[in-house]
């Protein structure tokens, strides 16, 4: 995590020059502005939380500049083998984003079943095959 966090950490300065250079070269447009150094600001969040992150795990294969390709193998963590939640999400929020076009009611039943998918896919793990 050591490479990705000097990436963003790096991406911040830049950022943050093109803010300065965009905030002189529109006159201080508010919404361009704000936005670019939110995008500094949040370049800077994520490489701080991946440095910290990288100090409290052990050192990756890809860390490693002498790493060989086997060292990676093996689990990489905990997936779910199937689960049909994020496609219970992913229509929610069509409807939602439609709903901001077509009608306010729409926004209604697009939110209260994105909740019900949302709420499926936290316990996906609570019951059935796959339960701990």
């Amino acid at each position: 995590m050591k490479l990705e966090s000097k990436l963003f950490l790096l991406l911040t300065p830049f950022f943050a020059l093109m803010g300065v250079i965009y905030t002189l070269w529109s006159h201080a447009e508010p919404v361009g502005t704000v936005g670019i150094f939110l995008v500094a600001a949040l370049s800077a969040m994520i490489g701080v939380f991946l440095a910290l992150t990288a100090r409290r795990i052990d050192p990756r294969p890809e860390d490693n500049p002498y790493g060989e390709i086997d060292e990676g193998a093996g689990d990489q963590g905990v997936y779910a083998p199937w689960s049909w939640w994020p496609l219970a999400i992913a229509f929610p929020a069509a409807l939602t984003f439609l709903g901001l076009a077509v009608g306010w009611w729409l926004v209604g039943i697009g939110v209260t079943l994105g909740v019900v998918g949302l709420i499926g896919w936290v316990f996906e793990y609570s019951r059935g095959q796959h339960a701990h």
